[in-house]
């Protein structure tokens, strides 16, 4: 049967937008399906430096977010667990985060979220904002193409050989993969946010650091997007929810941050945003999932539409964007008909499951707050097998650093092949597959892995497929 498309990507936030560049840059026709117009507002500000320094550069996009003018972000602050003091901690730390890129970004997801998306329009894919996928066509068994309405509200067909669910927690087709979702008994929490101007800031250079802080209810993050804006929400576990029917979201919001002196502290002197895209308390529903079946034949889920953790080490950006790049390697592997699609998709479904459960793991040992931060970095050690100090394990973690990954190490450009060389062997001897993210994306070219497990897929030169240990990629 003929295909319109090589694949029909649903969603363009950060997860679609990536997934369907790094198809389209591999000769693939994509479309890409949007039900809303960009910009919109997006919760999920704060982001990791794997995402600014591995897949921005590998996407093409990196310059552009440099030059955005988004708020520089070394590091965090907690007041979290048995120290009443707040503790802090920087990206530099870490041998794999060290140098002039030790950063990430706290950005407006608006305007981040745009750039990626006008940027894989610009690599070739077509893309539809305003339409809505509404169901995935299904043929023999196999995910033929997605059935949706356009912007005008005509109900339409696309065929592809692939369709990838970028769509996020309110996938309209996620149920089509199969089987169901699982919510984590323990991550049930709801969120309820909103906007302020006049924000205090800490000393640079940590001034545009996240600052988390716990209170009896639950916790704050406190995200500053720019010298005025500031992003503040409370994070309530589920037998708290009672206290969102207490009044309006903005009075219950103001209840909240009393109760929380640090809080209160930084918006002694603030005003909340009450006009434009900023101007709403909002609420969201925070409970953690995963699905049973990433993958079936013809279609994979991709980002939130998989799997969602709670959002305490703003992770949500990280697992999106490097799901996309395992899903990209599946695709692209799978079209070229080197391997078999099954053995694309067990190999992205492994690590993607693999990276999740990381997080998952060290965020419940962290919600244990009768330890000190002292504690924390040695779970995170514990957690992550890493060779490297309790402190830079918890600093890798918390980077996106822990997915064996080279693409998603933050290093500053170079060419020399000593830096290279460099880079190589500092990956290998902490183990670290985030450094192979990078290095991909400023040599061009991937420093090679070993199979997770028998009879697994290793990535390939170029890093845009997989590849049998041994064999080179066709």
């Amino acid at each position: 049967m003929r295909s319109d498309y090589d694949v029909v990507v649903v969603g363009g936030g950060p997860g679609g937008s990536t997934l369907s560049t790094l198809v389209a840059l591999q000769g693939h026709r994509v479309l890409l399906l949007e039900k809303e117009q960009f910009p919109r507002h997006q919760i999920g500000e704060s982001l990791l430096p794997s995402t600014v320094h591995g897949i921005c550069r590998l996407l093409g996009v990196a310059d552009e977010v440099a030059d955005a003018g988004f708020v520089k972000k070394h590091g965090g602050t907690f007041r979290w667990g048995l120290n009443a003091e707040p503790w802090s901690f920087d990206f530099s730390v870490s041998e794999k985060f060290s140098g002039p890129t030790s950063y990430a970004y706290q950005v407006e997801r608006m305007k981040f979220d745009k750039i990626l998306l006008d940027n894989a329009r610009s690599k070739g894919v077509d893309v539809r904002e305003r339409c809505d996928a509404v169901d995935v066509l299904e043929e023999d068994g196999r995910i033929r193409g997605v059935r949706y309405d356009d912007a005008d509200g005509v109900r339409r067909e696309v065929r592809a050989e692939f369709v990838a669910d970028a769509s996020g927690n309110r996938s309209r087709i996620h149920k089509r993969i199969g089987g169901a979702r699982r919510y984590s008994e323990f991550f049930q929490n709801i969120a309820v946010f909103g906007y302020f101007t006049g924000g205090k800031r800490a000393p640079a250079p940590g001034s545009g650091n996240i600052t988390c802080a716990s209170f009896d209810l639950g916790w704050f993050w406190y995200i500053p997007l720019s010298d005025e804006l500031t992003s503040v929400g409370a994070v309530l576990r589920r037998e708290s929810a009672e206290r969102l029917k207490d009044g309006p979201r903005a009075k219950v919001l103001e209840g909240l941050i009393g109760e929380c002196p640090l809080i209160a502290g930084f918006l002694a002197d603030a005003e909340r945003v009450t006009e434009g895209p900023y101007g709403e308390v909002r609420i969201r529903k925070d409970y953690s999932y995963i699905q049973e079946r990433f993958w079936r034949p013809g279609m994979a889920l991709v980002g939130d539409a998989a799997c969602f953790i709670d959002p305490l080490f703003s992770s949500g950006v990280h697992l999106s964007t490097y799901s996309a790049l395992l899903a990209a390697r599946s695709i692209n592997t799978a079209l070229s008909g080197a391997i078999a699609e099954a053995d694309c998709f067990r190999e992205y479904e492994t690590r993607y499951r693999r990276e999740y459960e990381v997080f998952h793991d060290f965020l419940v040992a962290f919600y244990d707050m009768q330890r000190d931060e002292h504690a924390y970095f040695r779970e995170a050690k514990n957690i992550t097998g890493s060779s490297a100090t309790d402190t830079e394990s918890f600093v890798e973690l918390v980077g996106g650093g822990a997915s064996d990954e080279s693409a998603l190490i933050s290093t500053a450009p170079s060419s020399s092949r000593k830096r290279r060389a460099d880079l190589l062997e500092r990956s290998r001897k902490i183990h670290w597959q985030g450094s192979r993210v990078q290095v991909q994306a400023i040599f061009g070219e991937s420093m090679g892995d070993d199979a997770l497990y028998e009879g697994g897929l290793v990535e390939s030169p170029d890093g845009m497929h997989w590849a049998r240990p041994g064999q080179p990629a066709s």
